[in-house]
């Protein structure tokens, strides 16, 4: 996957009272940014569970916190997939503010299917995965 961007503002909701974005809410900015990566190169996540009984959920994150992101900055969240397995894939992302690195975190999905276990992931969305 060619690395995405999805550009993102911090409002107000997102900050502590010195205007400091709150450390939890890099989370919503990265989901949010695993989302639009996903849709950009054709994965609809609700299709995935209608379809094909499948959700991806993290299984794992290791974040790290470089500088910090305030009050009305215009953000960037790059995310690229690193690695597809057979009922997994990793990925890399990064929160920048004019291509400086505030955020970084490596992330493990995890497919499972309705009950919560573990799944190989269908065929076409794994070649829609390594191919993008």
């Amino acid at each position: 996957m060619k690395p995405h961007l999805f550009p993102c503002k911090v409002y107000y909701e997102d900050t502590d009272l010195q205007g400091i974005v709150y450390y939890a809410n890099y989370f919503k900015f990265i989901e949010r940014g695993r989302t639009e990566a996903l849709s950009a190169i054709g994965i609809d996540q609700m299709a995935l569970m209608q379809l094909h009984g499948v959700m991806f959920v993290v299984r794992r994150v290791e974040a790290d916190y470089h500088k910090p992101a305030r009050f009305g900055d215009d953000l960037d969240v790059r995310t690229e997939i690193s690695s597809v397995g057979a009922a997994s894939l990793n990925m890399q992302q990064e929160v920048l503010r004019d291509q400086l690195l505030l955020f970084s975190a490596s992330i493990r999905i995890a497919v499972v299917n309705q009950q919560g276990k573990a799944e190989r992931m269908p065929q076409s969305l794994h070649n829609q995965l390594v191919g993008s």
